[in-house]
């Protein structure tokens, strides 16, 4: 039997190491695989509006059409939907496949680097004390990667696939641009500036990257050239310059990243910036107390206080460029974790400053940097120890990669349901308003929890009176409660005053308004705010049209919007119903109607009333009686008990003298409904007839 040859030997080694890799991952995750929906991923799997490919081509081309305009994201969340649908269960694995290949692809730009290291010019007395790097470092580092704490809320979270997958769009960029540096193939700049291109449209705080490619080269080389370096990554600043400042405009103009929230001074996001560095180091050292949301400083009251950090940041920067030449490894893990992080130190307004200026996900990529660094430094300090300490050494090195998997497999845990996760984040930050409002957004989605959702609400609001999302919470609940109204209607103005961003309180304005006898005129106004703000809202669309229907000459416009609702959301049976119903009241649209109702029973043949609905349609026109009576027959056959189909159905026999069937289902709609004072009239003369 022949030995296998190097080649072989090599995959082997590179399938054990990914095996490893998903392995710990998997360790990690377990819990929060069978989670379901948390916070804004319902925002991010795809709605029913888009899961056609023509909705794909308004993830691309609308930047409104999605929560944020990732139209990679978006796209990948639309091939992920057409896989397995609603079920959260794909998204998790999906994430957990994306941050296995991260870690994967951490560790080949980690062995790309060294290499690079090992071809240095040995004259450079600087390269040649930096040594090379071991296998062993960047094994231990994507393992590191794979199991911190910090990590979970990137994995765990479906929404974070922006990162999972960004990550990997990043790092395969990174390592194509390395071997462009080797062949100086333009085939191969193409596929490493796509790739950019890619990872960019995914996330765009991956704008780092060429940044980052000048770092880690410094590192690795000990010098950069510029002449080649520079220019060729030029084109890539340019791009994630404007990717960026698009990004920061969306998140302001869009998202609603501005406001009183947003207004302190330059020198004070500076102060709040180095902050923001100590804290993710320190949860990176010692990743304990993690939260979702962390508790929300106060700048103008506690920057004060941030000097220390500030001075701290500049003199560990001083010190790191005083030790470059003896090794550059921790100055440039030092650069990378920072400007990694830059667009979230909050020189950007982002919208979730609004609950808290850190966040782990914010430190997602970022971290790769410092656990990289610790991890070469580990292994360069265990390589030079005798055989005993070695041993001990990797030793003490797996049971720390075994101590975070276990923390993150706890911090997984809390993933397992968004209650849990709510809960969690309450218990660590009692204060936290978005936690309470979505406590009860969750609540109010269990049977019978309004009151305990009512309550968290109010705790929203009275810890944060001008969150717009927790007023209009609160003022659409109170919206379903009798004689509730007109505090739902105080607090849903409160929500639209301070939520000049959000659609959602002038949509459930226009809903309490569209109730109230008279007020229709108020309705309209305010469903065409909400769709000002949000012209892709279907309820808003859908409620204006219903409202139109209602007024006279407003048939027109009814159908219009109808149309807008259903070009959104096809699938949207009431508003197709309903279009059908005012097409079959207008002159010379009866065809278009029953065209329309025919389309919803097609998808749902088993709905009683619109069976109904088309027999009276039928009923109208000329010669379609027996197609009537098939119908008012089907929406019996589904329901017995559909008292006005029984009394319809009876007037469509009486009209082709079938009186004895006429009178067995008017006698059966009386049974149903004594109310009916017009059938017993037509009994009454039936009889009278029968007696002539």
């Amino acid at each position: 039997m022949q030995a296998q040859g190097p080649t072989s030997s090599a995959r082997l080694r590179t399938a054990g190491l990914a095996a490893m890799v998903l392995g710990l991952v998997l360790a990690c995750y377990w819990p929060a695989l069978g989670g379901g929906l948390v916070w804004d991923d319902a925002s991010h799997v795809t709605r029913p509006g888009l899961r056609s490919w023509e909705g794909l081509g308004r993830i691309w081309l609308n930047f409104r059409a999605t929560e944020q305009y990732y139209p990679v994201l978006h796209s990948a969340f639309w091939l992920e939907h057409r896989m397995w649908g609603d079920s959260t269960l794909g998204y998790h694995l999906a994430n957990v496949a994306l941050h296995s290949l991260d870690c994967c692809l951490l560790m080949a730009a980690l062995l790309r680097l060294g290499a690079l290291r090992r071809a240095r010019d040995p004259s450079d007395a600087a390269v040649a004390r930096a040594g090379t790097l071991p296998a062993g470092a960047a094994a231990l580092a994507a393992a590191l990667f794979a199991v911190h704490p910090v990590c979970v809320e990137s994995v765990a979270w479906i929404a974070e696939q922006k990162n999972t997958l960004s990550l990997a769009f990043y790092l395969l960029a990174g390592l194509a641009y390395l071997r462009f540096r080797e062949t100086g193939r333009l085939r191969t700049y193409l596929l490493a500036s796509g790739l950019f291109v890619l990872a960019l449209g995914t996330k765009s705080v991956t704008s780092s990257l060429p940044a980052a490619l000048l770092v880690v080269l410094w590192w690795a080389t000990g010098r950069v050239c510029w002449r080649r370096d520079g220019l060729a990554l030029l084109p890539w600043f340019a791009a994630a310059l404007a990717a960026g400042l698009f990004t920061a405009w969306v998140e302001r103009a869009v998202i609603g990243a501005s406001g009183a929230a947003f207004g302190f001074p330059a020198w004070s996001r500076v102060l709040l910036a180095s902050r923001d560095v100590w804290f993710y180091l320190g949860k990176l050292a010692w990743p304990r107390s993690l939260l979702f949301f962390y508790p929300r400083w106060d700048v103008a009251l506690e920057s004060r206080g941030w000097y220390g950090y500030l001075a701290a940041s500049v003199a560990l920067t001083w010190a790191l460029y005083l030790l470059r030449g003896r090794s550059r490894g921790p100055l440039a893990a030092w650069l990378f974790f920072v400007g990694t992080l830059f667009p979230a130190l909050g020189f950007f307004n982002v919208y979730p400053f609004l609950f808290s200026y850190v966040a782990d996900h914010f430190q997602y990529a970022a971290s790769m940097g410092v656990l990289s660094a610790a991890a070469i430094g580990f292994a360069s300090a265990v390589s030079r120890a005798g055989p005993a300490l070695r041993a001990a050494g990797w030793g003490a090195g797996c049971l720390a990669v075994a101590a975070l998997a276990l923390r993150s497999n706890g911090q997984s845990g809390e993933y397992r349901s968004a209650e849990v996760l709510y809960r969690a984040i309450l218990a660590g930050n009692p204060a936290c308003w978005k936690a309470h409002t979505l406590l009860g957004d969750e609540l109010l989605a269990g049977p019978a929890r309004s009151g305990e959702a009512l309550g968290e609400f109010a705790k929203a609001v009275e810890l944060e009176p001008e969150d717009a999302e927790a007023q209009n919470n609160l003022g659409s609940l109170l919206l379903r409660m009798p004689g509730r109204r007109a505090d739902a209607v105080a607090h849903l103005g409160l929500a639209a005053r301070y939520g000049s961003y959000m659609a959602e309180p002038h949509l459930n304005l226009a809903d309490a308004w569209s109730m109230t006898p008279g007020r229709a005129a108020d309705a309209l106004a305010e469903y065409r705010e909400a769709l000002r703000v949000n012209p892709n809202l279907v309820a808003a669309h859908y409620g204006l049209a219903n409202t139109l229907s209602g007024v006279p000459g407003g048939e027109a416009e009814a159908i219009a919007e109808y149309e807008r609702a259903l070009r959104l959301d096809p699938g949207n049976v009431p508003a197709r119903v309903n279009l059908a119903g005012v097409l079959a009241r207008a002159p010379g649209r009866q065809a278009q109607a029953l065209v329309q109702y025919a389309l919803v029973l097609q998808s749902h043949p088993g709905l009683a009333p619109v069976h109904y609905d088309l027999a009276i349609a039928l009923s109208r026109l000329p010669g379609r009686a027996d197609d009537a009576i098939a119908e008012y027959l089907e929406a019996l056959r589904i329901n017995p008990g559909f008292a006005d189909a029984h009394k319809n159905l009876g007037v469509e026999y009486a009209r082709k003298g079938r009186m004895d069937e006429a009178e067995l289902h008017w006698r059966r709609a009386l049974e149903l409904d004594p109310g009916y004072a017009d059938v017993r009239a037509m009994l009454r003369s039936l009889e009278q007839a029968r007696a002539r």
